[in-house]
């Protein structure tokens, strides 16, 4: 099958805004926030059950204080898979901030108790962060988004957050399984990005999936499989993947050997499902 373009979804969020990013109409005046934009195959084109999905997400609120599961617990509670994600941002209001890991170690029972009271929201990393930077948050990982954020997230697919606390809201928490799947300790990096040469930069790897970014001209055949398709998210300038133009706001899908040209000037993200780093993706 040749490469698709990937058709979008908006998600209404309450944290969401009404300007988004170019390449995607702002919400109406009297419209709904719109948080994520997803990006997802065409009915019947493709596979029904990927192993990553690719979001935009636009913030003009705090998000829940939350964690994903493991791969092990979201299978023994019925899920085809866990959740570890990671974030390339695109642009960022000043001080805009993403908080990652807590300040110290705690225990669950603290962890609880911290989440039940609303003190975890400072008992957590607040980082800042700015354009360009990519972060990788690992299954088990508290996270929170701040306000301010342009990012497009990586990440397994499913549909699976346990919210640890919401400022008050009346959304649902999720405590148990969130207090069971956590690791409540600091934030440490789980990989060290790597340069492969020639503009090609690997992100993140040794886990769910592997991340990369190109940034110089480039052409030959992409070599994706269908147990190991490539999702393809151009962050700047143009190419082409099997003669198609390919350009900022959207997002494309192989699953079999493809053409692809990188342009000058372009800026491409890759991802990719499994831990091992594909140095022949490109022949």
């Amino acid at each position: 099958m040749p490469a698709i373009r990937l058709e979008t979804k908006r998600v209404e969020k309450p944290w969401g805004r009404h300007d988004l990013w170019p390449g995607f109409e702002d919400v109406p005046e009297g419209g709904k926030p719109v948080g994520e934009v997803w990006f997802q195959a065409p009915k019947g084109v493709g596979e029904d059950d990927p192993a990553l999905l690719i979001k935009y997400l636009f913030t003009a609120d705090k998000l829940s204080v939350q964690v994903h599961p493991t791969d092990a617990y979201a299978r023994a509670h019925g899920h085809e898979r866990g959740k570890s994600e990671a974030w390339q941002i695109l642009s960022a209001d000043p001080h805009a901030t993403i908080a990652i890991g807590t300040l110290k170690p705690m225990t669950k029972e603290e962890l609880r108790e911290d989440a039940e009271s609303g003190k975890i929201e400072d008992e957590l990393d607040w980082k800042a962060v700015k354009a360009d930077q990519f972060w990788y948050s690992p299954a088990g990982t508290i996270h929170a988004i701040g306000p301010g954020l342009v990012l497009i997230e990586v990440q397994q697919n499913v549909d699976l957050t346990y919210r640890l606390y919401d400022y008050g809201s009346d959304r649902e928490l999720h405590l148990d399984d969130g207090v069971a799947v956590a690791d409540p300790v600091p934030y440490v990096a789980p990989f060290k990005p790597y340069d492969l040469g020639e503009g090609r930069r690997i992100l993140s790897g040794d886990g769910a999936f592997v991340t990369e970014r190109w940034t110089t001209p480039r052409a030959g055949t992409l070599k994706a499989t269908h147990d190991r398709p490539v999702w393809l998210v151009p962050l700047r300038g143009d190419g082409s993947v099997d003669g198609d133009v390919i350009g900022p706001g959207g997002v494309w899908l192989a699953d079999s050997d493809v053409s692809l040209e990188v342009k000058d000037g372009a800026d491409l993200l890759l991802a990719y499902p499994g831990g091992a780093v594909n140095e022949g993706l490109l022949a």
